[in-house]
């Protein structure tokens, strides 16, 4: 077992029984599904909508390079300076060259889960720079110092009394946990660095082909005001949210509220072009769009699962699954957590040592039924279990296989493990869930289902 499965099984043992923990993200999520379902009632057909939807991002995926290409050329042709990014660290790079060719100090950053991906603020704190999220939920984790909890809900697992707490001691706010008042103690400390802020870097919910623009959607605002007042406004996204058309806009805008948040539209519904024109009064003096890959291509390269790329980064996978809402989103200790990040995280990070996400599943194939893109999320979960054990097991594992396979391939075996097993039973009862049970890993939290006496092959024989 790695290090990575050791850390996630401490954690989430732990997470499980935090009862306080578990009510509060079973009531945030029993308020989004009741939302949900009364939007998901609004459209003429849903099911219809989610195939519409898986069919449009199967177009731009499978034609990922002339997606990309056009899409590129059309945003340089309005000024924009487009960059490749192949790995995390030339993203990084090229951020920071960018930052320090302007001899910039400080920048405020909206919502991107692929800086997160990036490790991006660390990055850029190392460099002596001033990141500040402007993204309320992002900027109560920042204060806190914590990755966030949620791909939409970056803090859903702190309550207002906690928040309260932590912007009187992190900002010398006046004591209060009403929701309005704790918003605006925010919004007056990041007004404050939208003014002073030299550099913008926002995320993309979308990328358009047809016409080279980027669509970000929020609720808060926070996205715009950082676009529009510093002279330099940087795009991080990756190379799969692109869209062939405009158009498509008009199918997965209301499709990402709904089963991102249960809204019939987000609040603000921004698409960016290129740096500001001479007609125009504000925006961007400079436009930069990096173009993420990191391992993105590798995963495009596997046919079985490329439908993975399909993605709208919505959470509504996440908010369904029975693991997530017991373990949370920090115990995944990855930046994608939930059912899809179970099913990317070991394309992107690497197999082997994240291979344990995929065994954190119920397989109960809620995720697949909630994703409005039709990604066959718990089939995928288990295409990475059959391709970790087809690429690397221990000795110990190896052998255990071998020693099953022998026994169920030859009746014989077969008859005298389920005589020796009957036989044990009453000894292994006396044992069962201590530290000399050899199943305690299975018995510690579950049952061991006694052998039936007779078997169904010798009640048959016995009946005919």
């Amino acid at each position: 077992m790695t290090s990575r499965a050791r850390k996630f099984l401490k954690d989430a043992r732990r997470v499980t029984a935090d009862l306080r923990h578990r009510q509060i993200i079973h009531a945030a999520l029993h308020n989004y599904e009741a939302a949900r379902d009364r939007r998901k009632a609004a459209f003429a057909d849903w099911l219809t909508a989610r195939q519409a939807a898986a069919a449009t991002k199967w177009e731009a995926i499978n034609y990922l390079d002339e997606n990309l290409t056009a899409f590129a050329d059309k945003l340089a042709a309005r000024g924009a300076k487009v960059h490749w990014a192949s790995t995390d660290r030339q993203a990084r790079d090229i951020i920071l060259q960018i930052i320090q060719d302007k001899a910039a100090r400080c920048i405020v950053k909206s919502k991107a889960m692929t800086a997160e991906e990036i490790h991006l603020n660390e990055a850029l704190e190392r460099a002596g720079l001033e990141v500040v999220e402007s993204d309320l939920g992002e900027f109560i984790v920042q204060l806190r110092r914590e990755a966030p909890y949620h791909i939409v809900f970056p803090s859903m697992h702190l309550t207002r009394g906690e928040i309260k707490d932590l912007f009187q001691s992190k900002l010398g706010s006046a004591p209060s946990d009403n929701p309005e008042e704790l918003t605006m103690v925010a919004r007056r400390v990041l007004r404050e660095k939208f003014i002073n802020a030299e550099i913008g870097i926002t995320g993309a919910n979308f990328a358009i082909a047809e016409t080279g623009m980027i669509s970000i959607t929020e609720n808060e605002g926070n996205a715009r005001l950082t676009a529009a007042l510093p002279r330099t406004l940087i795009t991080l996204l990756g190379i799969e949210k692109i869209l062939p058309r405009l158009e498509d806009l008009a199918l997965f805008l209301p499709m990402l509220a709904t089963a991102g948040a249960g809204q019939p539209m987000s609040g603000y519904n921004t698409l960016y072009g290129g740096p500001r024109q001479p007609d125009e009064s504000d925006g961007p003096v400079e436009f930069h769009v990096v173009l993420l890959d990191n391992q993105r291509t590798r995963l495009l390269a596997d046919t079985e699962q490329r439908d993975a790329l399909h993605c709208i980064r919505c959470g509504a996978c996440l908010n369904v699954c029975p693991i997530f809402r017991h373990v949370g989103g920090h115990t995944y200790g990855t930046t994608y957590s939930g059912p899809i990040g179970s099913v990317i995280t070991p394309s992107l990070r690497g197999l082997q040592d994240w291979k344990h996400l995929s065994s954190a599943s119920s397989l109960c194939g809620a995720c697949t039924e909630a994703c409005p893109v039709k990604i066959d999320l718990h089939h995928h979960l288990l295409h990475n279990r059959r391709n970790a054990i087809a690429k690397r097991l221990s000795y110990l594992e190896q052998f255990a296989y071998d020693v099953f396979t022998a026994i169920v391939n030859h009746p014989v075996l077969w008859s005298l493990g389920k005589k020796a097993g009957r036989l044990l039973q009453p000894l292994h009862r006396s044992i069962q869930g201590g530290p000399l049970d050899p199943l305690r890993s299975w018995t510690r939290t579950r049952d061991l289902p006694p052998l039936a006496k007779p078997s169904f092959r010798e009640w048959w024989r016995k009946r005919k």
